[in-house]
Formats: C-alpha cells, structure tokens, sequence
C-alpha cells in the first residue's frame, strides 16, 4: 500500500474491495470511500508515487518477458454506462507506458466474431508476457447485456458463467494476473452525469440517447451483475466492485488495485547472461 501523511489504512484495497461469499451488490453505498478516509486531497498527494512505482513494476514486467518470461496483466473494467470508465483508462492507465499496453474497447461483436465461440474474440485480445492487457468492457457483455436484452435464451446464457469461470482460469494459469473491477454508481448519480452530458457542448458528443432505454432496465442490470459478480468471483480472478461516485476515490482504489497485483507477483530484475565485472573492464578500456 502506498504511504500518506496522516491515518491508517486497511490491510489492502484488495481485501476490502473484493467480492466474496455472500456479497450484496445493493448493500455496496456508492458514495462511499471503503479503506480510505483521508479525502480527495491525500488521494492525489500520491500521485506522483503511484506513477513511479507503476514504471517500475511495468519495466520489470516487461523486461522478465525478454528473458523467457510469462508474466502478464489483465485489467478488466465494467460498470454502466457514465460509470468512470473512460475516466479509469486516462487517468489510472495514463500512468503506465503506452508501450507496454494492450487496450481492447469491446462493442457489439462484428459479423465475423458471431461466427465463433463467445470467448473467441476475448482470447484474441489477451495481453502479451510482459504486457499490460486492459479491457474496457469484457468477456461479462455475454452475461450482461445479453441477459438483460434476451439476446440469447437462458439455457445458453446461464452456462456461460462457468465457461468464463474455466477460461480465466487457464489465463490465470498461463501467467497472466488478471484484476476485474466494477465501478458501482447509483441511479441518481448516472442520471445527473447523464444531465450534465446534455447541458455542455464540450460533452454533449459523448451523450447517447439509447442511454436512457437502458436506465428504464436499472433493476435488471443490477441482477445481472449480482449474479456475474458473485458466480465469478475466483481465486484465479476475483471480483473488486469499487464505489464510483466520487470519481477521485474510484481512480484512486483501482491504482491501487493494480499495484497491489503486481506487487504480489515480486517482480526482480532478471539475471543476465554475461559477465558483469568483465563487461565494466572492457567499457572502461575504452
């Protein structure tokens, strides 16, 4: 965890955020700010460390992949529609090196994905050894919007949670960390943002009247990420749902997210395969 000035902190963002065994959705207040009580202020007092502690961690990613190295990230975002997570993608993966990234954006499939396996154009966008992997919507459209939509009957949609389930586990098993997070905001907050989208010409592109058919099923997309939620929410691949009306929180708890995953893969230097010593000689006969 990253230092502050002033308070204690719980043992981690990944403990306190992570969905576990009877977990309620509709329990989770938006609003809140669940292990962090310093304020927005603190909060970005630690940029700057969370920026040079992320180049280093991604450097050492990255250079144990060009010795062999499988090691890889997978950061999975979700939410509703104004949630923050064009916001997550500037200001958390902003700080990584573009390099380094492997950014997918999923929409509605194109005619050739139809043509596949559901987990098919997933898989085709998974990060590198030594990547940073960021999906901004996922694999959980097909629980999500296909269930709320009826899209496809039950009978195929329901089975698709332990396909997922198995799917992550043999990415998580190929090297690859993977940290999915929810950003949780209320109905209220979605509609003022969705307000403010109409009232300013500077935002206005972004706004999206079909957004507004969506709020009419709110219930039933928060059923169906219970569900996705608590159904797979693995020890290969768990669940954080991070509050997400205070956008400086929510920025804040996915950095931290992040670097609680790859602190935990205890990234050293790799060892080279040359003569050090020898190699300091010859530069400096020269």
């Amino acid at each position: 965890m990253a230092k502050t000035s002033r308070g204690s902190r719980p043992t981690s963002f990944s403990d306190t955020l992570r969905v576990g065994p009877g977990f309620d959705l509709g329990a989770v207040d938006p609003e809140s700010t669940p292990g962090f009580t310093q304020g927005k202020k603190v909060a970005e007092q630690e940029i700057p460390d969370h920026q040079s502690r992320l180049a280093d961690l991604q450097e050492r990613l990255y250079a144990q992949s060009r010795e062999g190295g499988t090691r890889a990230l997978l950061l999975v975002v979700q939410g509703m529609d104004t949630s923050g997570k064009g916001g997550i993608m500037r200001h958390v993966v902003g700080m990584l090196d573009p390099q380094g990234v492997h950014y997918t954006a999923f929409k509605a499939p194109t005619e050739e994905e139809k043509q596949h396996d559901f987990l098919w154009r997933v898989g085709n966008a998974l990060p590198k050894p030594g990547q940073v992997g960021v999906f901004d919507r996922s694999q959980y459209e097909d629980v999500l919007i296909v269930r709320v939509h009826n899209l496809v009957p039950e009978d195929v949609w329901s089975l698709r949670y332990d396909q997922i389930n198995d799917f992550e586990k043999t990415v998580a098993e190929s090297g690859t960390a993977i940290v999915k997070v929810m950003l949780h905001i209320s109905s209220d907050e979605q509609k003022a943002r969705l307000g403010e989208r109409l009232e300013r010409p500077d935002k206005q592109w972004k706004y999206n009247p079909g957004d507004i058919d969506e709020r009419k099923l709110w219930p039933a997309y928060q059923e169906a990420y219970q569900a996705a939620l608590t159904k797979c929410s693995t020890d290969d691949a768990p669940w954080f749902v991070v509050p997400a009306n205070r956008k400086w929180y929510a920025r804040y708890a996915v950095t931290n997210l992040v670097l609680e995953r790859l602190e935990s893969l205890d990234l050293g230097w790799p060892t080279v395969h040359y003569d050090v010593a020898a190699e300091k000689a010859r530069l400096a006969a020269t």
